[in-house]
This record gives C-alpha cells, sequence and structure tokens, in this order.
C-alpha cells in the first residue's frame, strides 16, 4: 500500500516532462527560423545473414535458435530544416517484421535536441552500433541478447536485449570543450520494459507486439552520459554511464532498474569496447510462495521479491591488412535470486561464460564475410561449442 502514493508522484513527473517536451518541440517546429525549405533525404540499410551450428548437440534447435538467420534494418532520414529532421525505420528478424523508428528530431543547437516518437533509448555503447553489420561478431554480447544465445529461454535473453526500443520523448545534446574533449548526455521518458500480471521476469515479446503502448500508464526514465577524450592522434578514449527505472506490471507494484557502465578505447587502428550492466527485478511472490519457489524463505523468515541478472563483454577489434581483421570477445551473464520449481536453473547462482574468437574477410567497401567459434561455459549445464558463418553489408 506504500508505494502507491509515490508511483502517482512519480507518474506525474514523468507525464509532466514527457508533456513538456513534447509541447515545446511544437512550439520550436513553429517559431523556429527555416532556413532550409527544400528537403534532403536519405537511405541507410543493414543486412546480415548468418549460419548457427552446435555441434555439442544433436538438435541445437532445443538450445537455441540455431540454422539460418537473416537480419535486416532499412532506415529513410528527412532533413526538413537545419533543425528538423525525421527519421523511419524496418527491422526484420526471427521476430518478423517491426517498426525500429518513427521519430522527429528538433535541434535547437548542439547541446539541446528533442526526440519524440519511437527510437532506441540512450543507454550503454552497444546502442550505437547494434546494427548487424555495425558490428563485427555475429552475435550480440550476452547483456544485450535477444535470441542468439544457447539457453536463451533458460536465462530469459539478456539484461536489455538489444535493441531496446520505445517510445516517448528524449532530450539530448553534445558539447565540446575545446578540441579534445565531447560531452554527451540523453535524458528520456519512455514506455518501459514490460511484463504481465503474475510474471515473474519481464516479457519482452510485449516490447514488439502489434500495439506499440505502455502497460501501465506511467513512462519509465533514464538516460546516459558519457565523456570523450581525444588523447591524440591515434588515441580515443570513451567513458560512458547509464540508468532505468520503471514499473513492469499493470499495477504499478513492481519496480526494476538497470544500470550500466562502458568503455570504448581506439589506439591506432585496435578498438576495445567493454560494459557492465546490471537489472533488479522486482515480482510477486504470491500466497504460497513455499508451494512456488525451489528455495525457502531468508534468514528473516520471508521470500524475496526481486533477483539480479548482470552481465558483461570484452571485445577487441584488431584490423590486419585491408581485407582481413581478427575478433575476440569475452562476455558473461548471471541470474542472482529464486527460481520457480519447475525452472530449468538449478541453483541461486546461475551463470555462462562465452568465449569467443573469430576474423572477418571483407570482400568490397562494407560487405564482410564472418567466421567465429564460440565456448559456453554454463553453471548449472554441461558445456557447449558453436560456430558462426555468415555475410554482413552495410549500404
Amino acid at each position: 500500500m506504500s508505494r502507491r502514493p509515490q508511483g502517482k508522484r512519480t507518474t506525474s513527473l514523468a507525464s509532466l516532462l514527457l508533456a513538456a517536451g513534447c509541447a515545446l518541440a511544437a512550439i520550436l517546429g513553429v517559431v523556429w527560423p527555416r532556413d532550409a525549405r527544400s528537403q534532403e533525404h536519405n537511405f541507410a540499410g543493414s543486412l546480415q545473414a548468418n549460419y548457427l551450428f552446435v555441434p555439442t548437440e544433436k538438435r541445437g534447435r532445443d538450445l537455441s535458435l540455431d540454422g539460418m538467420s537473416t537480419e535486416l534494418s532499412l532506415k529513410v532520414a528527412v532533413d526538413f530544416t537545419d533543425n528538423i529532421s525525421a527519421n523511419v525505420k524496418f527491422c526484420y528478424s526471427c521476430h518478423g517484421v517491426e517498426l525500429g523508428m518513427a521519430f522527429v528530431d528538433v535541434r535547437l543547437f548542439d547541446e539541446l535536441n528533442i526526440r519524440i516518437g519511437r527510437f532506441n533509448p540512450g543507454f550503454g555503447d552497444f546502442s550505437l552500433r547494434h546494427d548487424p553489420a555495425n558490428h563485427r561478431t555475429s552475435d550480440k554480447p550476452l547483456p544485450y541478447d535477444m535470441g542468439r544465445m544457447l539457453r536463451l529461454a533458460e536465462f530469459n535473453l539478456g539484461v536489455l536485449p538489444s535493441p531496446y526500443v520505445d517510445q516517448g520523448v528524449e532530450i539530448n545534446g553534445t558539447h565540446w570543450f575545446g578540441d579534445t574533449v565531447q560531452l554527451d548526455y540523453a535524458v528520456h521518458a519512455v514506455g518501459g520494459l514490460r511484463a504481465g500480471p503474475n510474471d515473474r521476469d519481464v516479457d519482452f515479446t510485449l516490447m514488439r507486439s502489434s500495439y506499440y503502448i505502455d502497460n501501465n500508464s506511467e513512462p519509465a526514465l533514464g538516460g546516459r552520459v558519457s565523456l570523450t577524450l581525444n588523447l591524440s592522434e591515434d588515441v580515443l578514449l570513451t567513458l560512458g554511464g547509464s540508468g532505468m527505472w520503471g514499473h513492469l506490471d499493470p499495477k504499478r507494484q513492481n519496480e526494476y532498474w538497470i544500470v550500466g557502465t562502458d568503455l570504448y578505447l581506439r589506439i591506432a587502428s585496435f578498438d576495445l569496447h567493454a560494459e557492465y550492466l546490471a537489472r533488479r527485478t522486482e515480482f510477486d511472490v504470491g500466497e504460497s510462495p513455499n508451494e512456488t519457489f525451489r528455495f525457502g524463505p531468508g534468514k528473516d523468515g520471508k521470500y524475496s521479491n526481486f533477483f539480479i541478472k548482470d552481465g558483461f563483454y570484452v571485445e577487441g577489434n584488431l584490423p590486419v591488412s585491408a581485407r582481413f581483421e581478427l575478433v575476440a570477445r569475452f562476455d558473461g551473464l548471471r541470474r542472482l535470486g529464486n527460481v520457480t520449481l519447475n525452472s530449468p536453473l538449478r541453483s541461486k547462482n546461475s551463470m555462462v561464460l562465452r568465449y569467443t574468437a573469430g576474423f572477418n574477410i571483407i570482400l568490397e567497401g562494407s560487405v564482410r564475410l564472418k567466421f567465429s567459434g564460440e565456448f559456453y561455459d554454463f553453471t548449472d549445464f554441461k558445456d557447449e561449442i558453436t560456430i558462426n558463418a555468415g555475410v554482413a553489408a552495410a549500404f
């Protein structure tokens, strides 16, 4: 009972932010000088066709979406003026065709841009390069996995499956301190992650249903800030931090929050990406938790009403020549907390570590052949090996 008033106050604040952003953008769209009335159109696309083979299993489909998969992203951008633009993107993958973007940007100046519609809320480093042709491995890091990892059903995907697409308003901007230091920020109010009334984890299918609407009439709040240092002509360093908070269920009784930190380092042609994410998710334990959960109550005699899921990755990319590059990645995913009696997870601390090594052959421009092998080290299941082979192109 004590959460309800707090939820209303938070809802009022988030709704006020959402309404204020829309109103400000509408006013600026009318009064802002129209320097260029001609519209400029830009088209971009990204695709990947990949085959996933699980040699350690007779039937890989029992553990993952193995076999051939195709990912496609098509984007159109229109510049109405120097300060107003619109972007629309459609995506195709194993879940079918989805609307990946549909938003309007109103830019007052570099430090203040207002984005309204359906977009990728600013969170983490990987969201900036999530399109299949923009990252060097065939699959996404485990914290951002959306369905290609082994045991995806057991872990219910990653911490924040990418691309995370939602609708609402975001205010973002960039400020330069001299020529070597760049500060970027983004704050958003969006629908947020969703779950049903009796779900004990996020239901990510609700994020891509035919109705792109919130399930509890309360925006979720979040944002990201990053600092980029141009240390020299050959060395660039970016440090970032992200956060997100909201309610999952229709009654706004179960909270979740996500925090993350990221690092990007470029030394000459070598790239290094590293991130850590953690999500705390509340759920309803029900009236008879002793008949629902595998493990008993804590020392206080109560069943915990939340679990933690966290993950990390470290990924390096080294071009050896104009046609050949090496890729290596070490990532992990962990779930901490009680599980239901019918859960395939056998402990309160279930983890998977993954070791990836591969190489890419650049055929022409941005067309790459991708090859990689992966070793999965599970705590609750036997270890596995996968092989990926595919082609990716950006256009």
